[in-house]
């Protein structure tokens, strides 16, 4: 998702952070990938990741099946383009949705996840407070 043209990259990530905290989802880690790239001596246009998590959802996925360890936690990557635009991004999460070993209790609590991320992702590219 392109960042709105009257949102900056900094608003963008409060949003994103405020909303997750209304929706009682943790940020549990940040990385600020350009400005590790920039301590390394290179030059790095803006580019994080914001994992997200919900530990009870991610205890239940586990202990139905590990590997969906691989999935978490939830990610959404900021990305500045060569152009200075903002974009927000995550991975496609009907491949975990769609998945044959995933009985309908545990697809409604992936569909939730999903619902939230892109909740969060749109209050980020909004700038919505």
């Amino acid at each position: 998702m392109p960042i709105s043209k009257d949102v900056s990259i900094d608003e963008a990530v409060e949003s994103m952070k405020l909303r997750a905290n209304e929706l009682n989802i943790q940020l549990v880690a940040e990385l600020p990938l350009s400005k590790q790239i920039k301590a390394m001596g290179e030059s790095s246009r803006r580019m994080a990741i914001y994992q997200f998590c919900d530990a009870l959802i991610a205890k239940k996925m586990v202990e139905y099946d590990i590997h969906f360890a691989a999935y978490l936690p939830c990610r959404i990557s900021l990305v500045e383009d060569s152009h200075g635009k903002g974009w927000l991004l995550m991975m496609n999460m009907d491949m975990l949705i769609n998945n044959p070993k995933l009985d309908d209790s545990l697809r409604a609590v992936a569909l939730t996840v999903r619902d939230s991320l892109l909740e969060i992702m749109t209050a980020g590219v909004n700038g919505d407070l």
